[in-house]
């Protein structure tokens, strides 16, 4: 990732942003791990023997690696055309986390995305209680802004 804004308050927003996705993948593998062991205790429960535990089964396939987070974007995420942007949606109502506009091309959103038009973009970014800017791809600075 040779990419890398040089200014520090980008980076901080990127190291910020990597740091919420790996606790966030800690968090669901602990997850699946408990559910995992829990189903493994019902079919005992039922008098069925479980199956061995993946350490102890033949590999029949290579194991799954994660596809890499911007290449799973599409339909909610970027459309990487450059030229338009895109709200990341709050999670509900009541989420203390604001919305966040982007450039269409930007990687950093972690919630749902929707397009927005440059027309709704003028209007959301006015709304500073509900809505803020991403510190990575800083719409605000796109040269479309500057002229509506």
């Amino acid at each position: 990732m040779s990419d890398l804004p040089p200014d520090p308050a980008r980076l901080r927003a990127i190291l910020a942003h990597l740091d919420r996705q790996l606790a966030d993948a800690d968090t669901i593998r602990t997850y699946l791990r408990l559910q995992r062991e829990e189903v493994q205790r019902a079919l005992q429960a039922a008098g069925r023997p479980a199956q061995p535990t993946r350490s102890t089964r033949p590999q029949l396939r290579p194991a799954l690696t994660p596809t890499p987070f911007p290449a799973e974007r599409s339909p909610t995420g970027p459309t990487g055309a450059g030229d338009g942007y895109m709200l990341e949606i709050k999670s509900h109502p009541k989420d203390p986390q604001p919305g966040i506009l982007h450039a269409d091309s930007c990687t950093m959103a972690s919630r749902k995305t929707s397009p927005i038009s440059a027309a709704q973009f003028r209007v959301a970014i006015r709304d500073t209680e509900y809505i803020e800017t991403c510190n990575f791809c800083r719409p605000e600075a796109k040269p479309d802004h500057a002229s509506g």
